[in-house]
């Protein structure tokens, strides 16, 4: 399983970017797959999380952030509203395959100025 993200960039505060997922290789439509971010001296942190059970998101996201998945595409989405400097991060894609193993993607970075 492959997972390439893209979508990242720089934006002012209070703007909007969609970020993509495109896997390749053994994921079920069913399997979940999620997003997570990373700023510079801090832990990764889960953002949100879509599987056959519906979506979840973490607090410091939610009404903001909006996750979806387009299995005929393998691909999978997070449409980000909103942004404010502490969303600043490098996002990572993860999901588990058929194998029941977890994949990464090799990250986009998230720029949001104040």
């Amino acid at each position: 399983v492959q997972l390439v993200e893209s979508g990242g960039g720089l934006v002012q505060a209070g703007g909007s970017l969609r970020l993509s997922c495109v896997a390749s290789g053994s994921i079920f439509s069913r399997n979940p797959m999620s997003w997570y971010r990373q700023a510079p001296g801090k832990q990764r942190e889960l953002v949100a999380v879509i599987s056959s059970g519906g979506t979840s998101y973490a607090d410091s996201v939610k009404g903001r952030f909006s996750i979806s998945r387009d299995n005929a595409r393998n691909t999978v989405y997070l449409q980000m509203n909103s942004l404010k400097p502490e969303d600043t991060a490098v996002y990572y894609c993860k999901a588990v395959g058929n194998d029941y193993n977890t994949y990464w993607g090799q990250g986009t970075q998230v720029t949001v100025s104040s």
